[in-house]
């Protein structure tokens, strides 16, 4: 066929030399398109569990009887409860719900060998923190099956004719904080969360990248401002942007949705800070990572996949394995969702908070340093 005709094989062989070349020197591209999909498979076949099994739960037994020591060993064979603690009073018990430690309280009441076996129905009382209604959803759903089978072999003999009556006990379900278990409870707030780091990581990663772009980086680097005042300098716009961004989420949660709000909203924008900070430190690291804005946007996508579908977002994080929990925990978006769940619905304090607040801080310092680090050898 002619080089000049309408199609040459010759030239079309040239362009695909080309583009595998291209390919071959942007690596960072070529990265990705191996990484995302990787990423996905391993995450959605080994860590996603939409049936989370062996979910922390406390114990306060005011009864020690043979039937309390029944019931307490079937939630633990059943694979959906595992015991953690033994509390004795029911200050406590809150506690470890309102910490987010637990995510069961089973209540057995004094006398409940005695009243079983006069017949008298004893209750139970189960209370679940339901801010994932996901995660504690089949975990309700089958403990009432797992009450009453653990009596079977405890009801023999003189005791059989319990059987074969009314359930032997009355079993309470007390899903807590979200009792009608309506997932906008739950969304509604998480989605705080995963606004800010999408937008603001990407917004922030374009940042260095479009001034190297458009070429006004080699006259910011003639000046004499510091690397931590540019930084500070493009960081500063975007924390009012992010605090709009809360604003609207809140009010449309607040009057769309009609997510309740029971804990001081102050506290939750000052906490806030810290996280903003954090997603914007890793947007200004990529952007001293990337040699052109397709490659921050690629980063900034890089690092919010693993941030959305680890994080309990859209999973409940105790469903995954132990694996997949330890890298979520690296992620500052995995400990706002904690966050900003504990303030809206369960109107936690500061003294809550902190175990979630010094892991953000950890990340925001560790970004900031690697982005100066990276930012100080484009000086040279």
């Amino acid at each position: 066929m002619s080089h000049s005709g309408f199609f040459s094989f010759l030239r079309f062989r040239a362009v695909i030399a080309k583009e595998f070349v291209q390919m071959r020197r942007d690596r960072v591209t070529f990265a990705m398109m191996i990484g995302i999909p990787i990423v996905q498979m391993v995450v959605f076949g080994y860590a996603i569990n939409s049936d989370p099994k062996h979910l922390p739960a406390a114990i306060l037994a005011a009864d020690h009887s043979v039937f309390s020591r029944s019931i307490v060993a079937a939630m633990q064979n059943s694979g959906y409860f595992r015991i953690v603690s033994t509390v004795a009073t029911e200050a406590e018990a809150n506690f470890l719900i309102e910490e987010g430690e637990v995510q069961f309280v089973l209540t057995i009441p004094e006398q409940f060998g005695r009243c079983l076996v006069r017949g008298e129905q004893p209750t139970l009382l189960l209370t679940a923190d339901a801010t994932d209604p996901a995660a504690t959803s089949n975990a309700l759903a089958a403990f009432r099956l797992v009450a009453e089978a653990a009596l079977v072999r405890d009801l023999q003999g003189p005791l059989a004719y319990l059987r074969r009556g009314p359930p032997s006990l009355q079993v309470i379900l007390h899903p807590s904080y979200n009792p009608e278990a309506i997932t906008q409870y739950n969304i509604v707030p998480g989605l705080m969360g995963v606004v800010l780091t999408m937008t603001l990581v990407i917004i922030t990663g374009l940042a260095i990248t479009r001034e190297r772009e458009r070429g006004t980086m080699e006259n910011l680097l003639a000046t004499p401002v510091k690397p931590l005042e540019v930084m500070l300098g493009k960081i500063i716009p975007y924390i009012l942007v992010g605090y709009v961004q809360m604003g609207v989420i809140m009010l449309a949660g607040r009057f769309l949705f009609e997510v309740p709000m029971i804990g001081n909203l102050w506290l939750l924008l000052a906490v806030s800070l810290l996280f903003i900070a954090a997603n914007l430190g890793v947007g200004l690291t990529f952007s001293t990572l990337a040699r052109n804005q397709l490659q921050a946007v690629q980063m900034a996508f890089f690092f919010f996949l693993p941030s959305i579908l680890l994080s309990g977002f859209m999973f409940p994080f105790r469903g995954m394995p132990i694996w997949a929990q330890w890298i979520g925990e690296t992620l500052p978006l995995t400990h706002y969702l904690r966050i900003v769940r504990g303030i809206l619905l369960k109107g936690n304090g500061l003294a809550q908070l902190m175990p979630n607040l010094w892991p953000i801080a950890i990340f925001l310092l560790i970004s900031l340093t690697v982005g100066l680090t990276r930012y100080r050898r484009t000086l040279d």
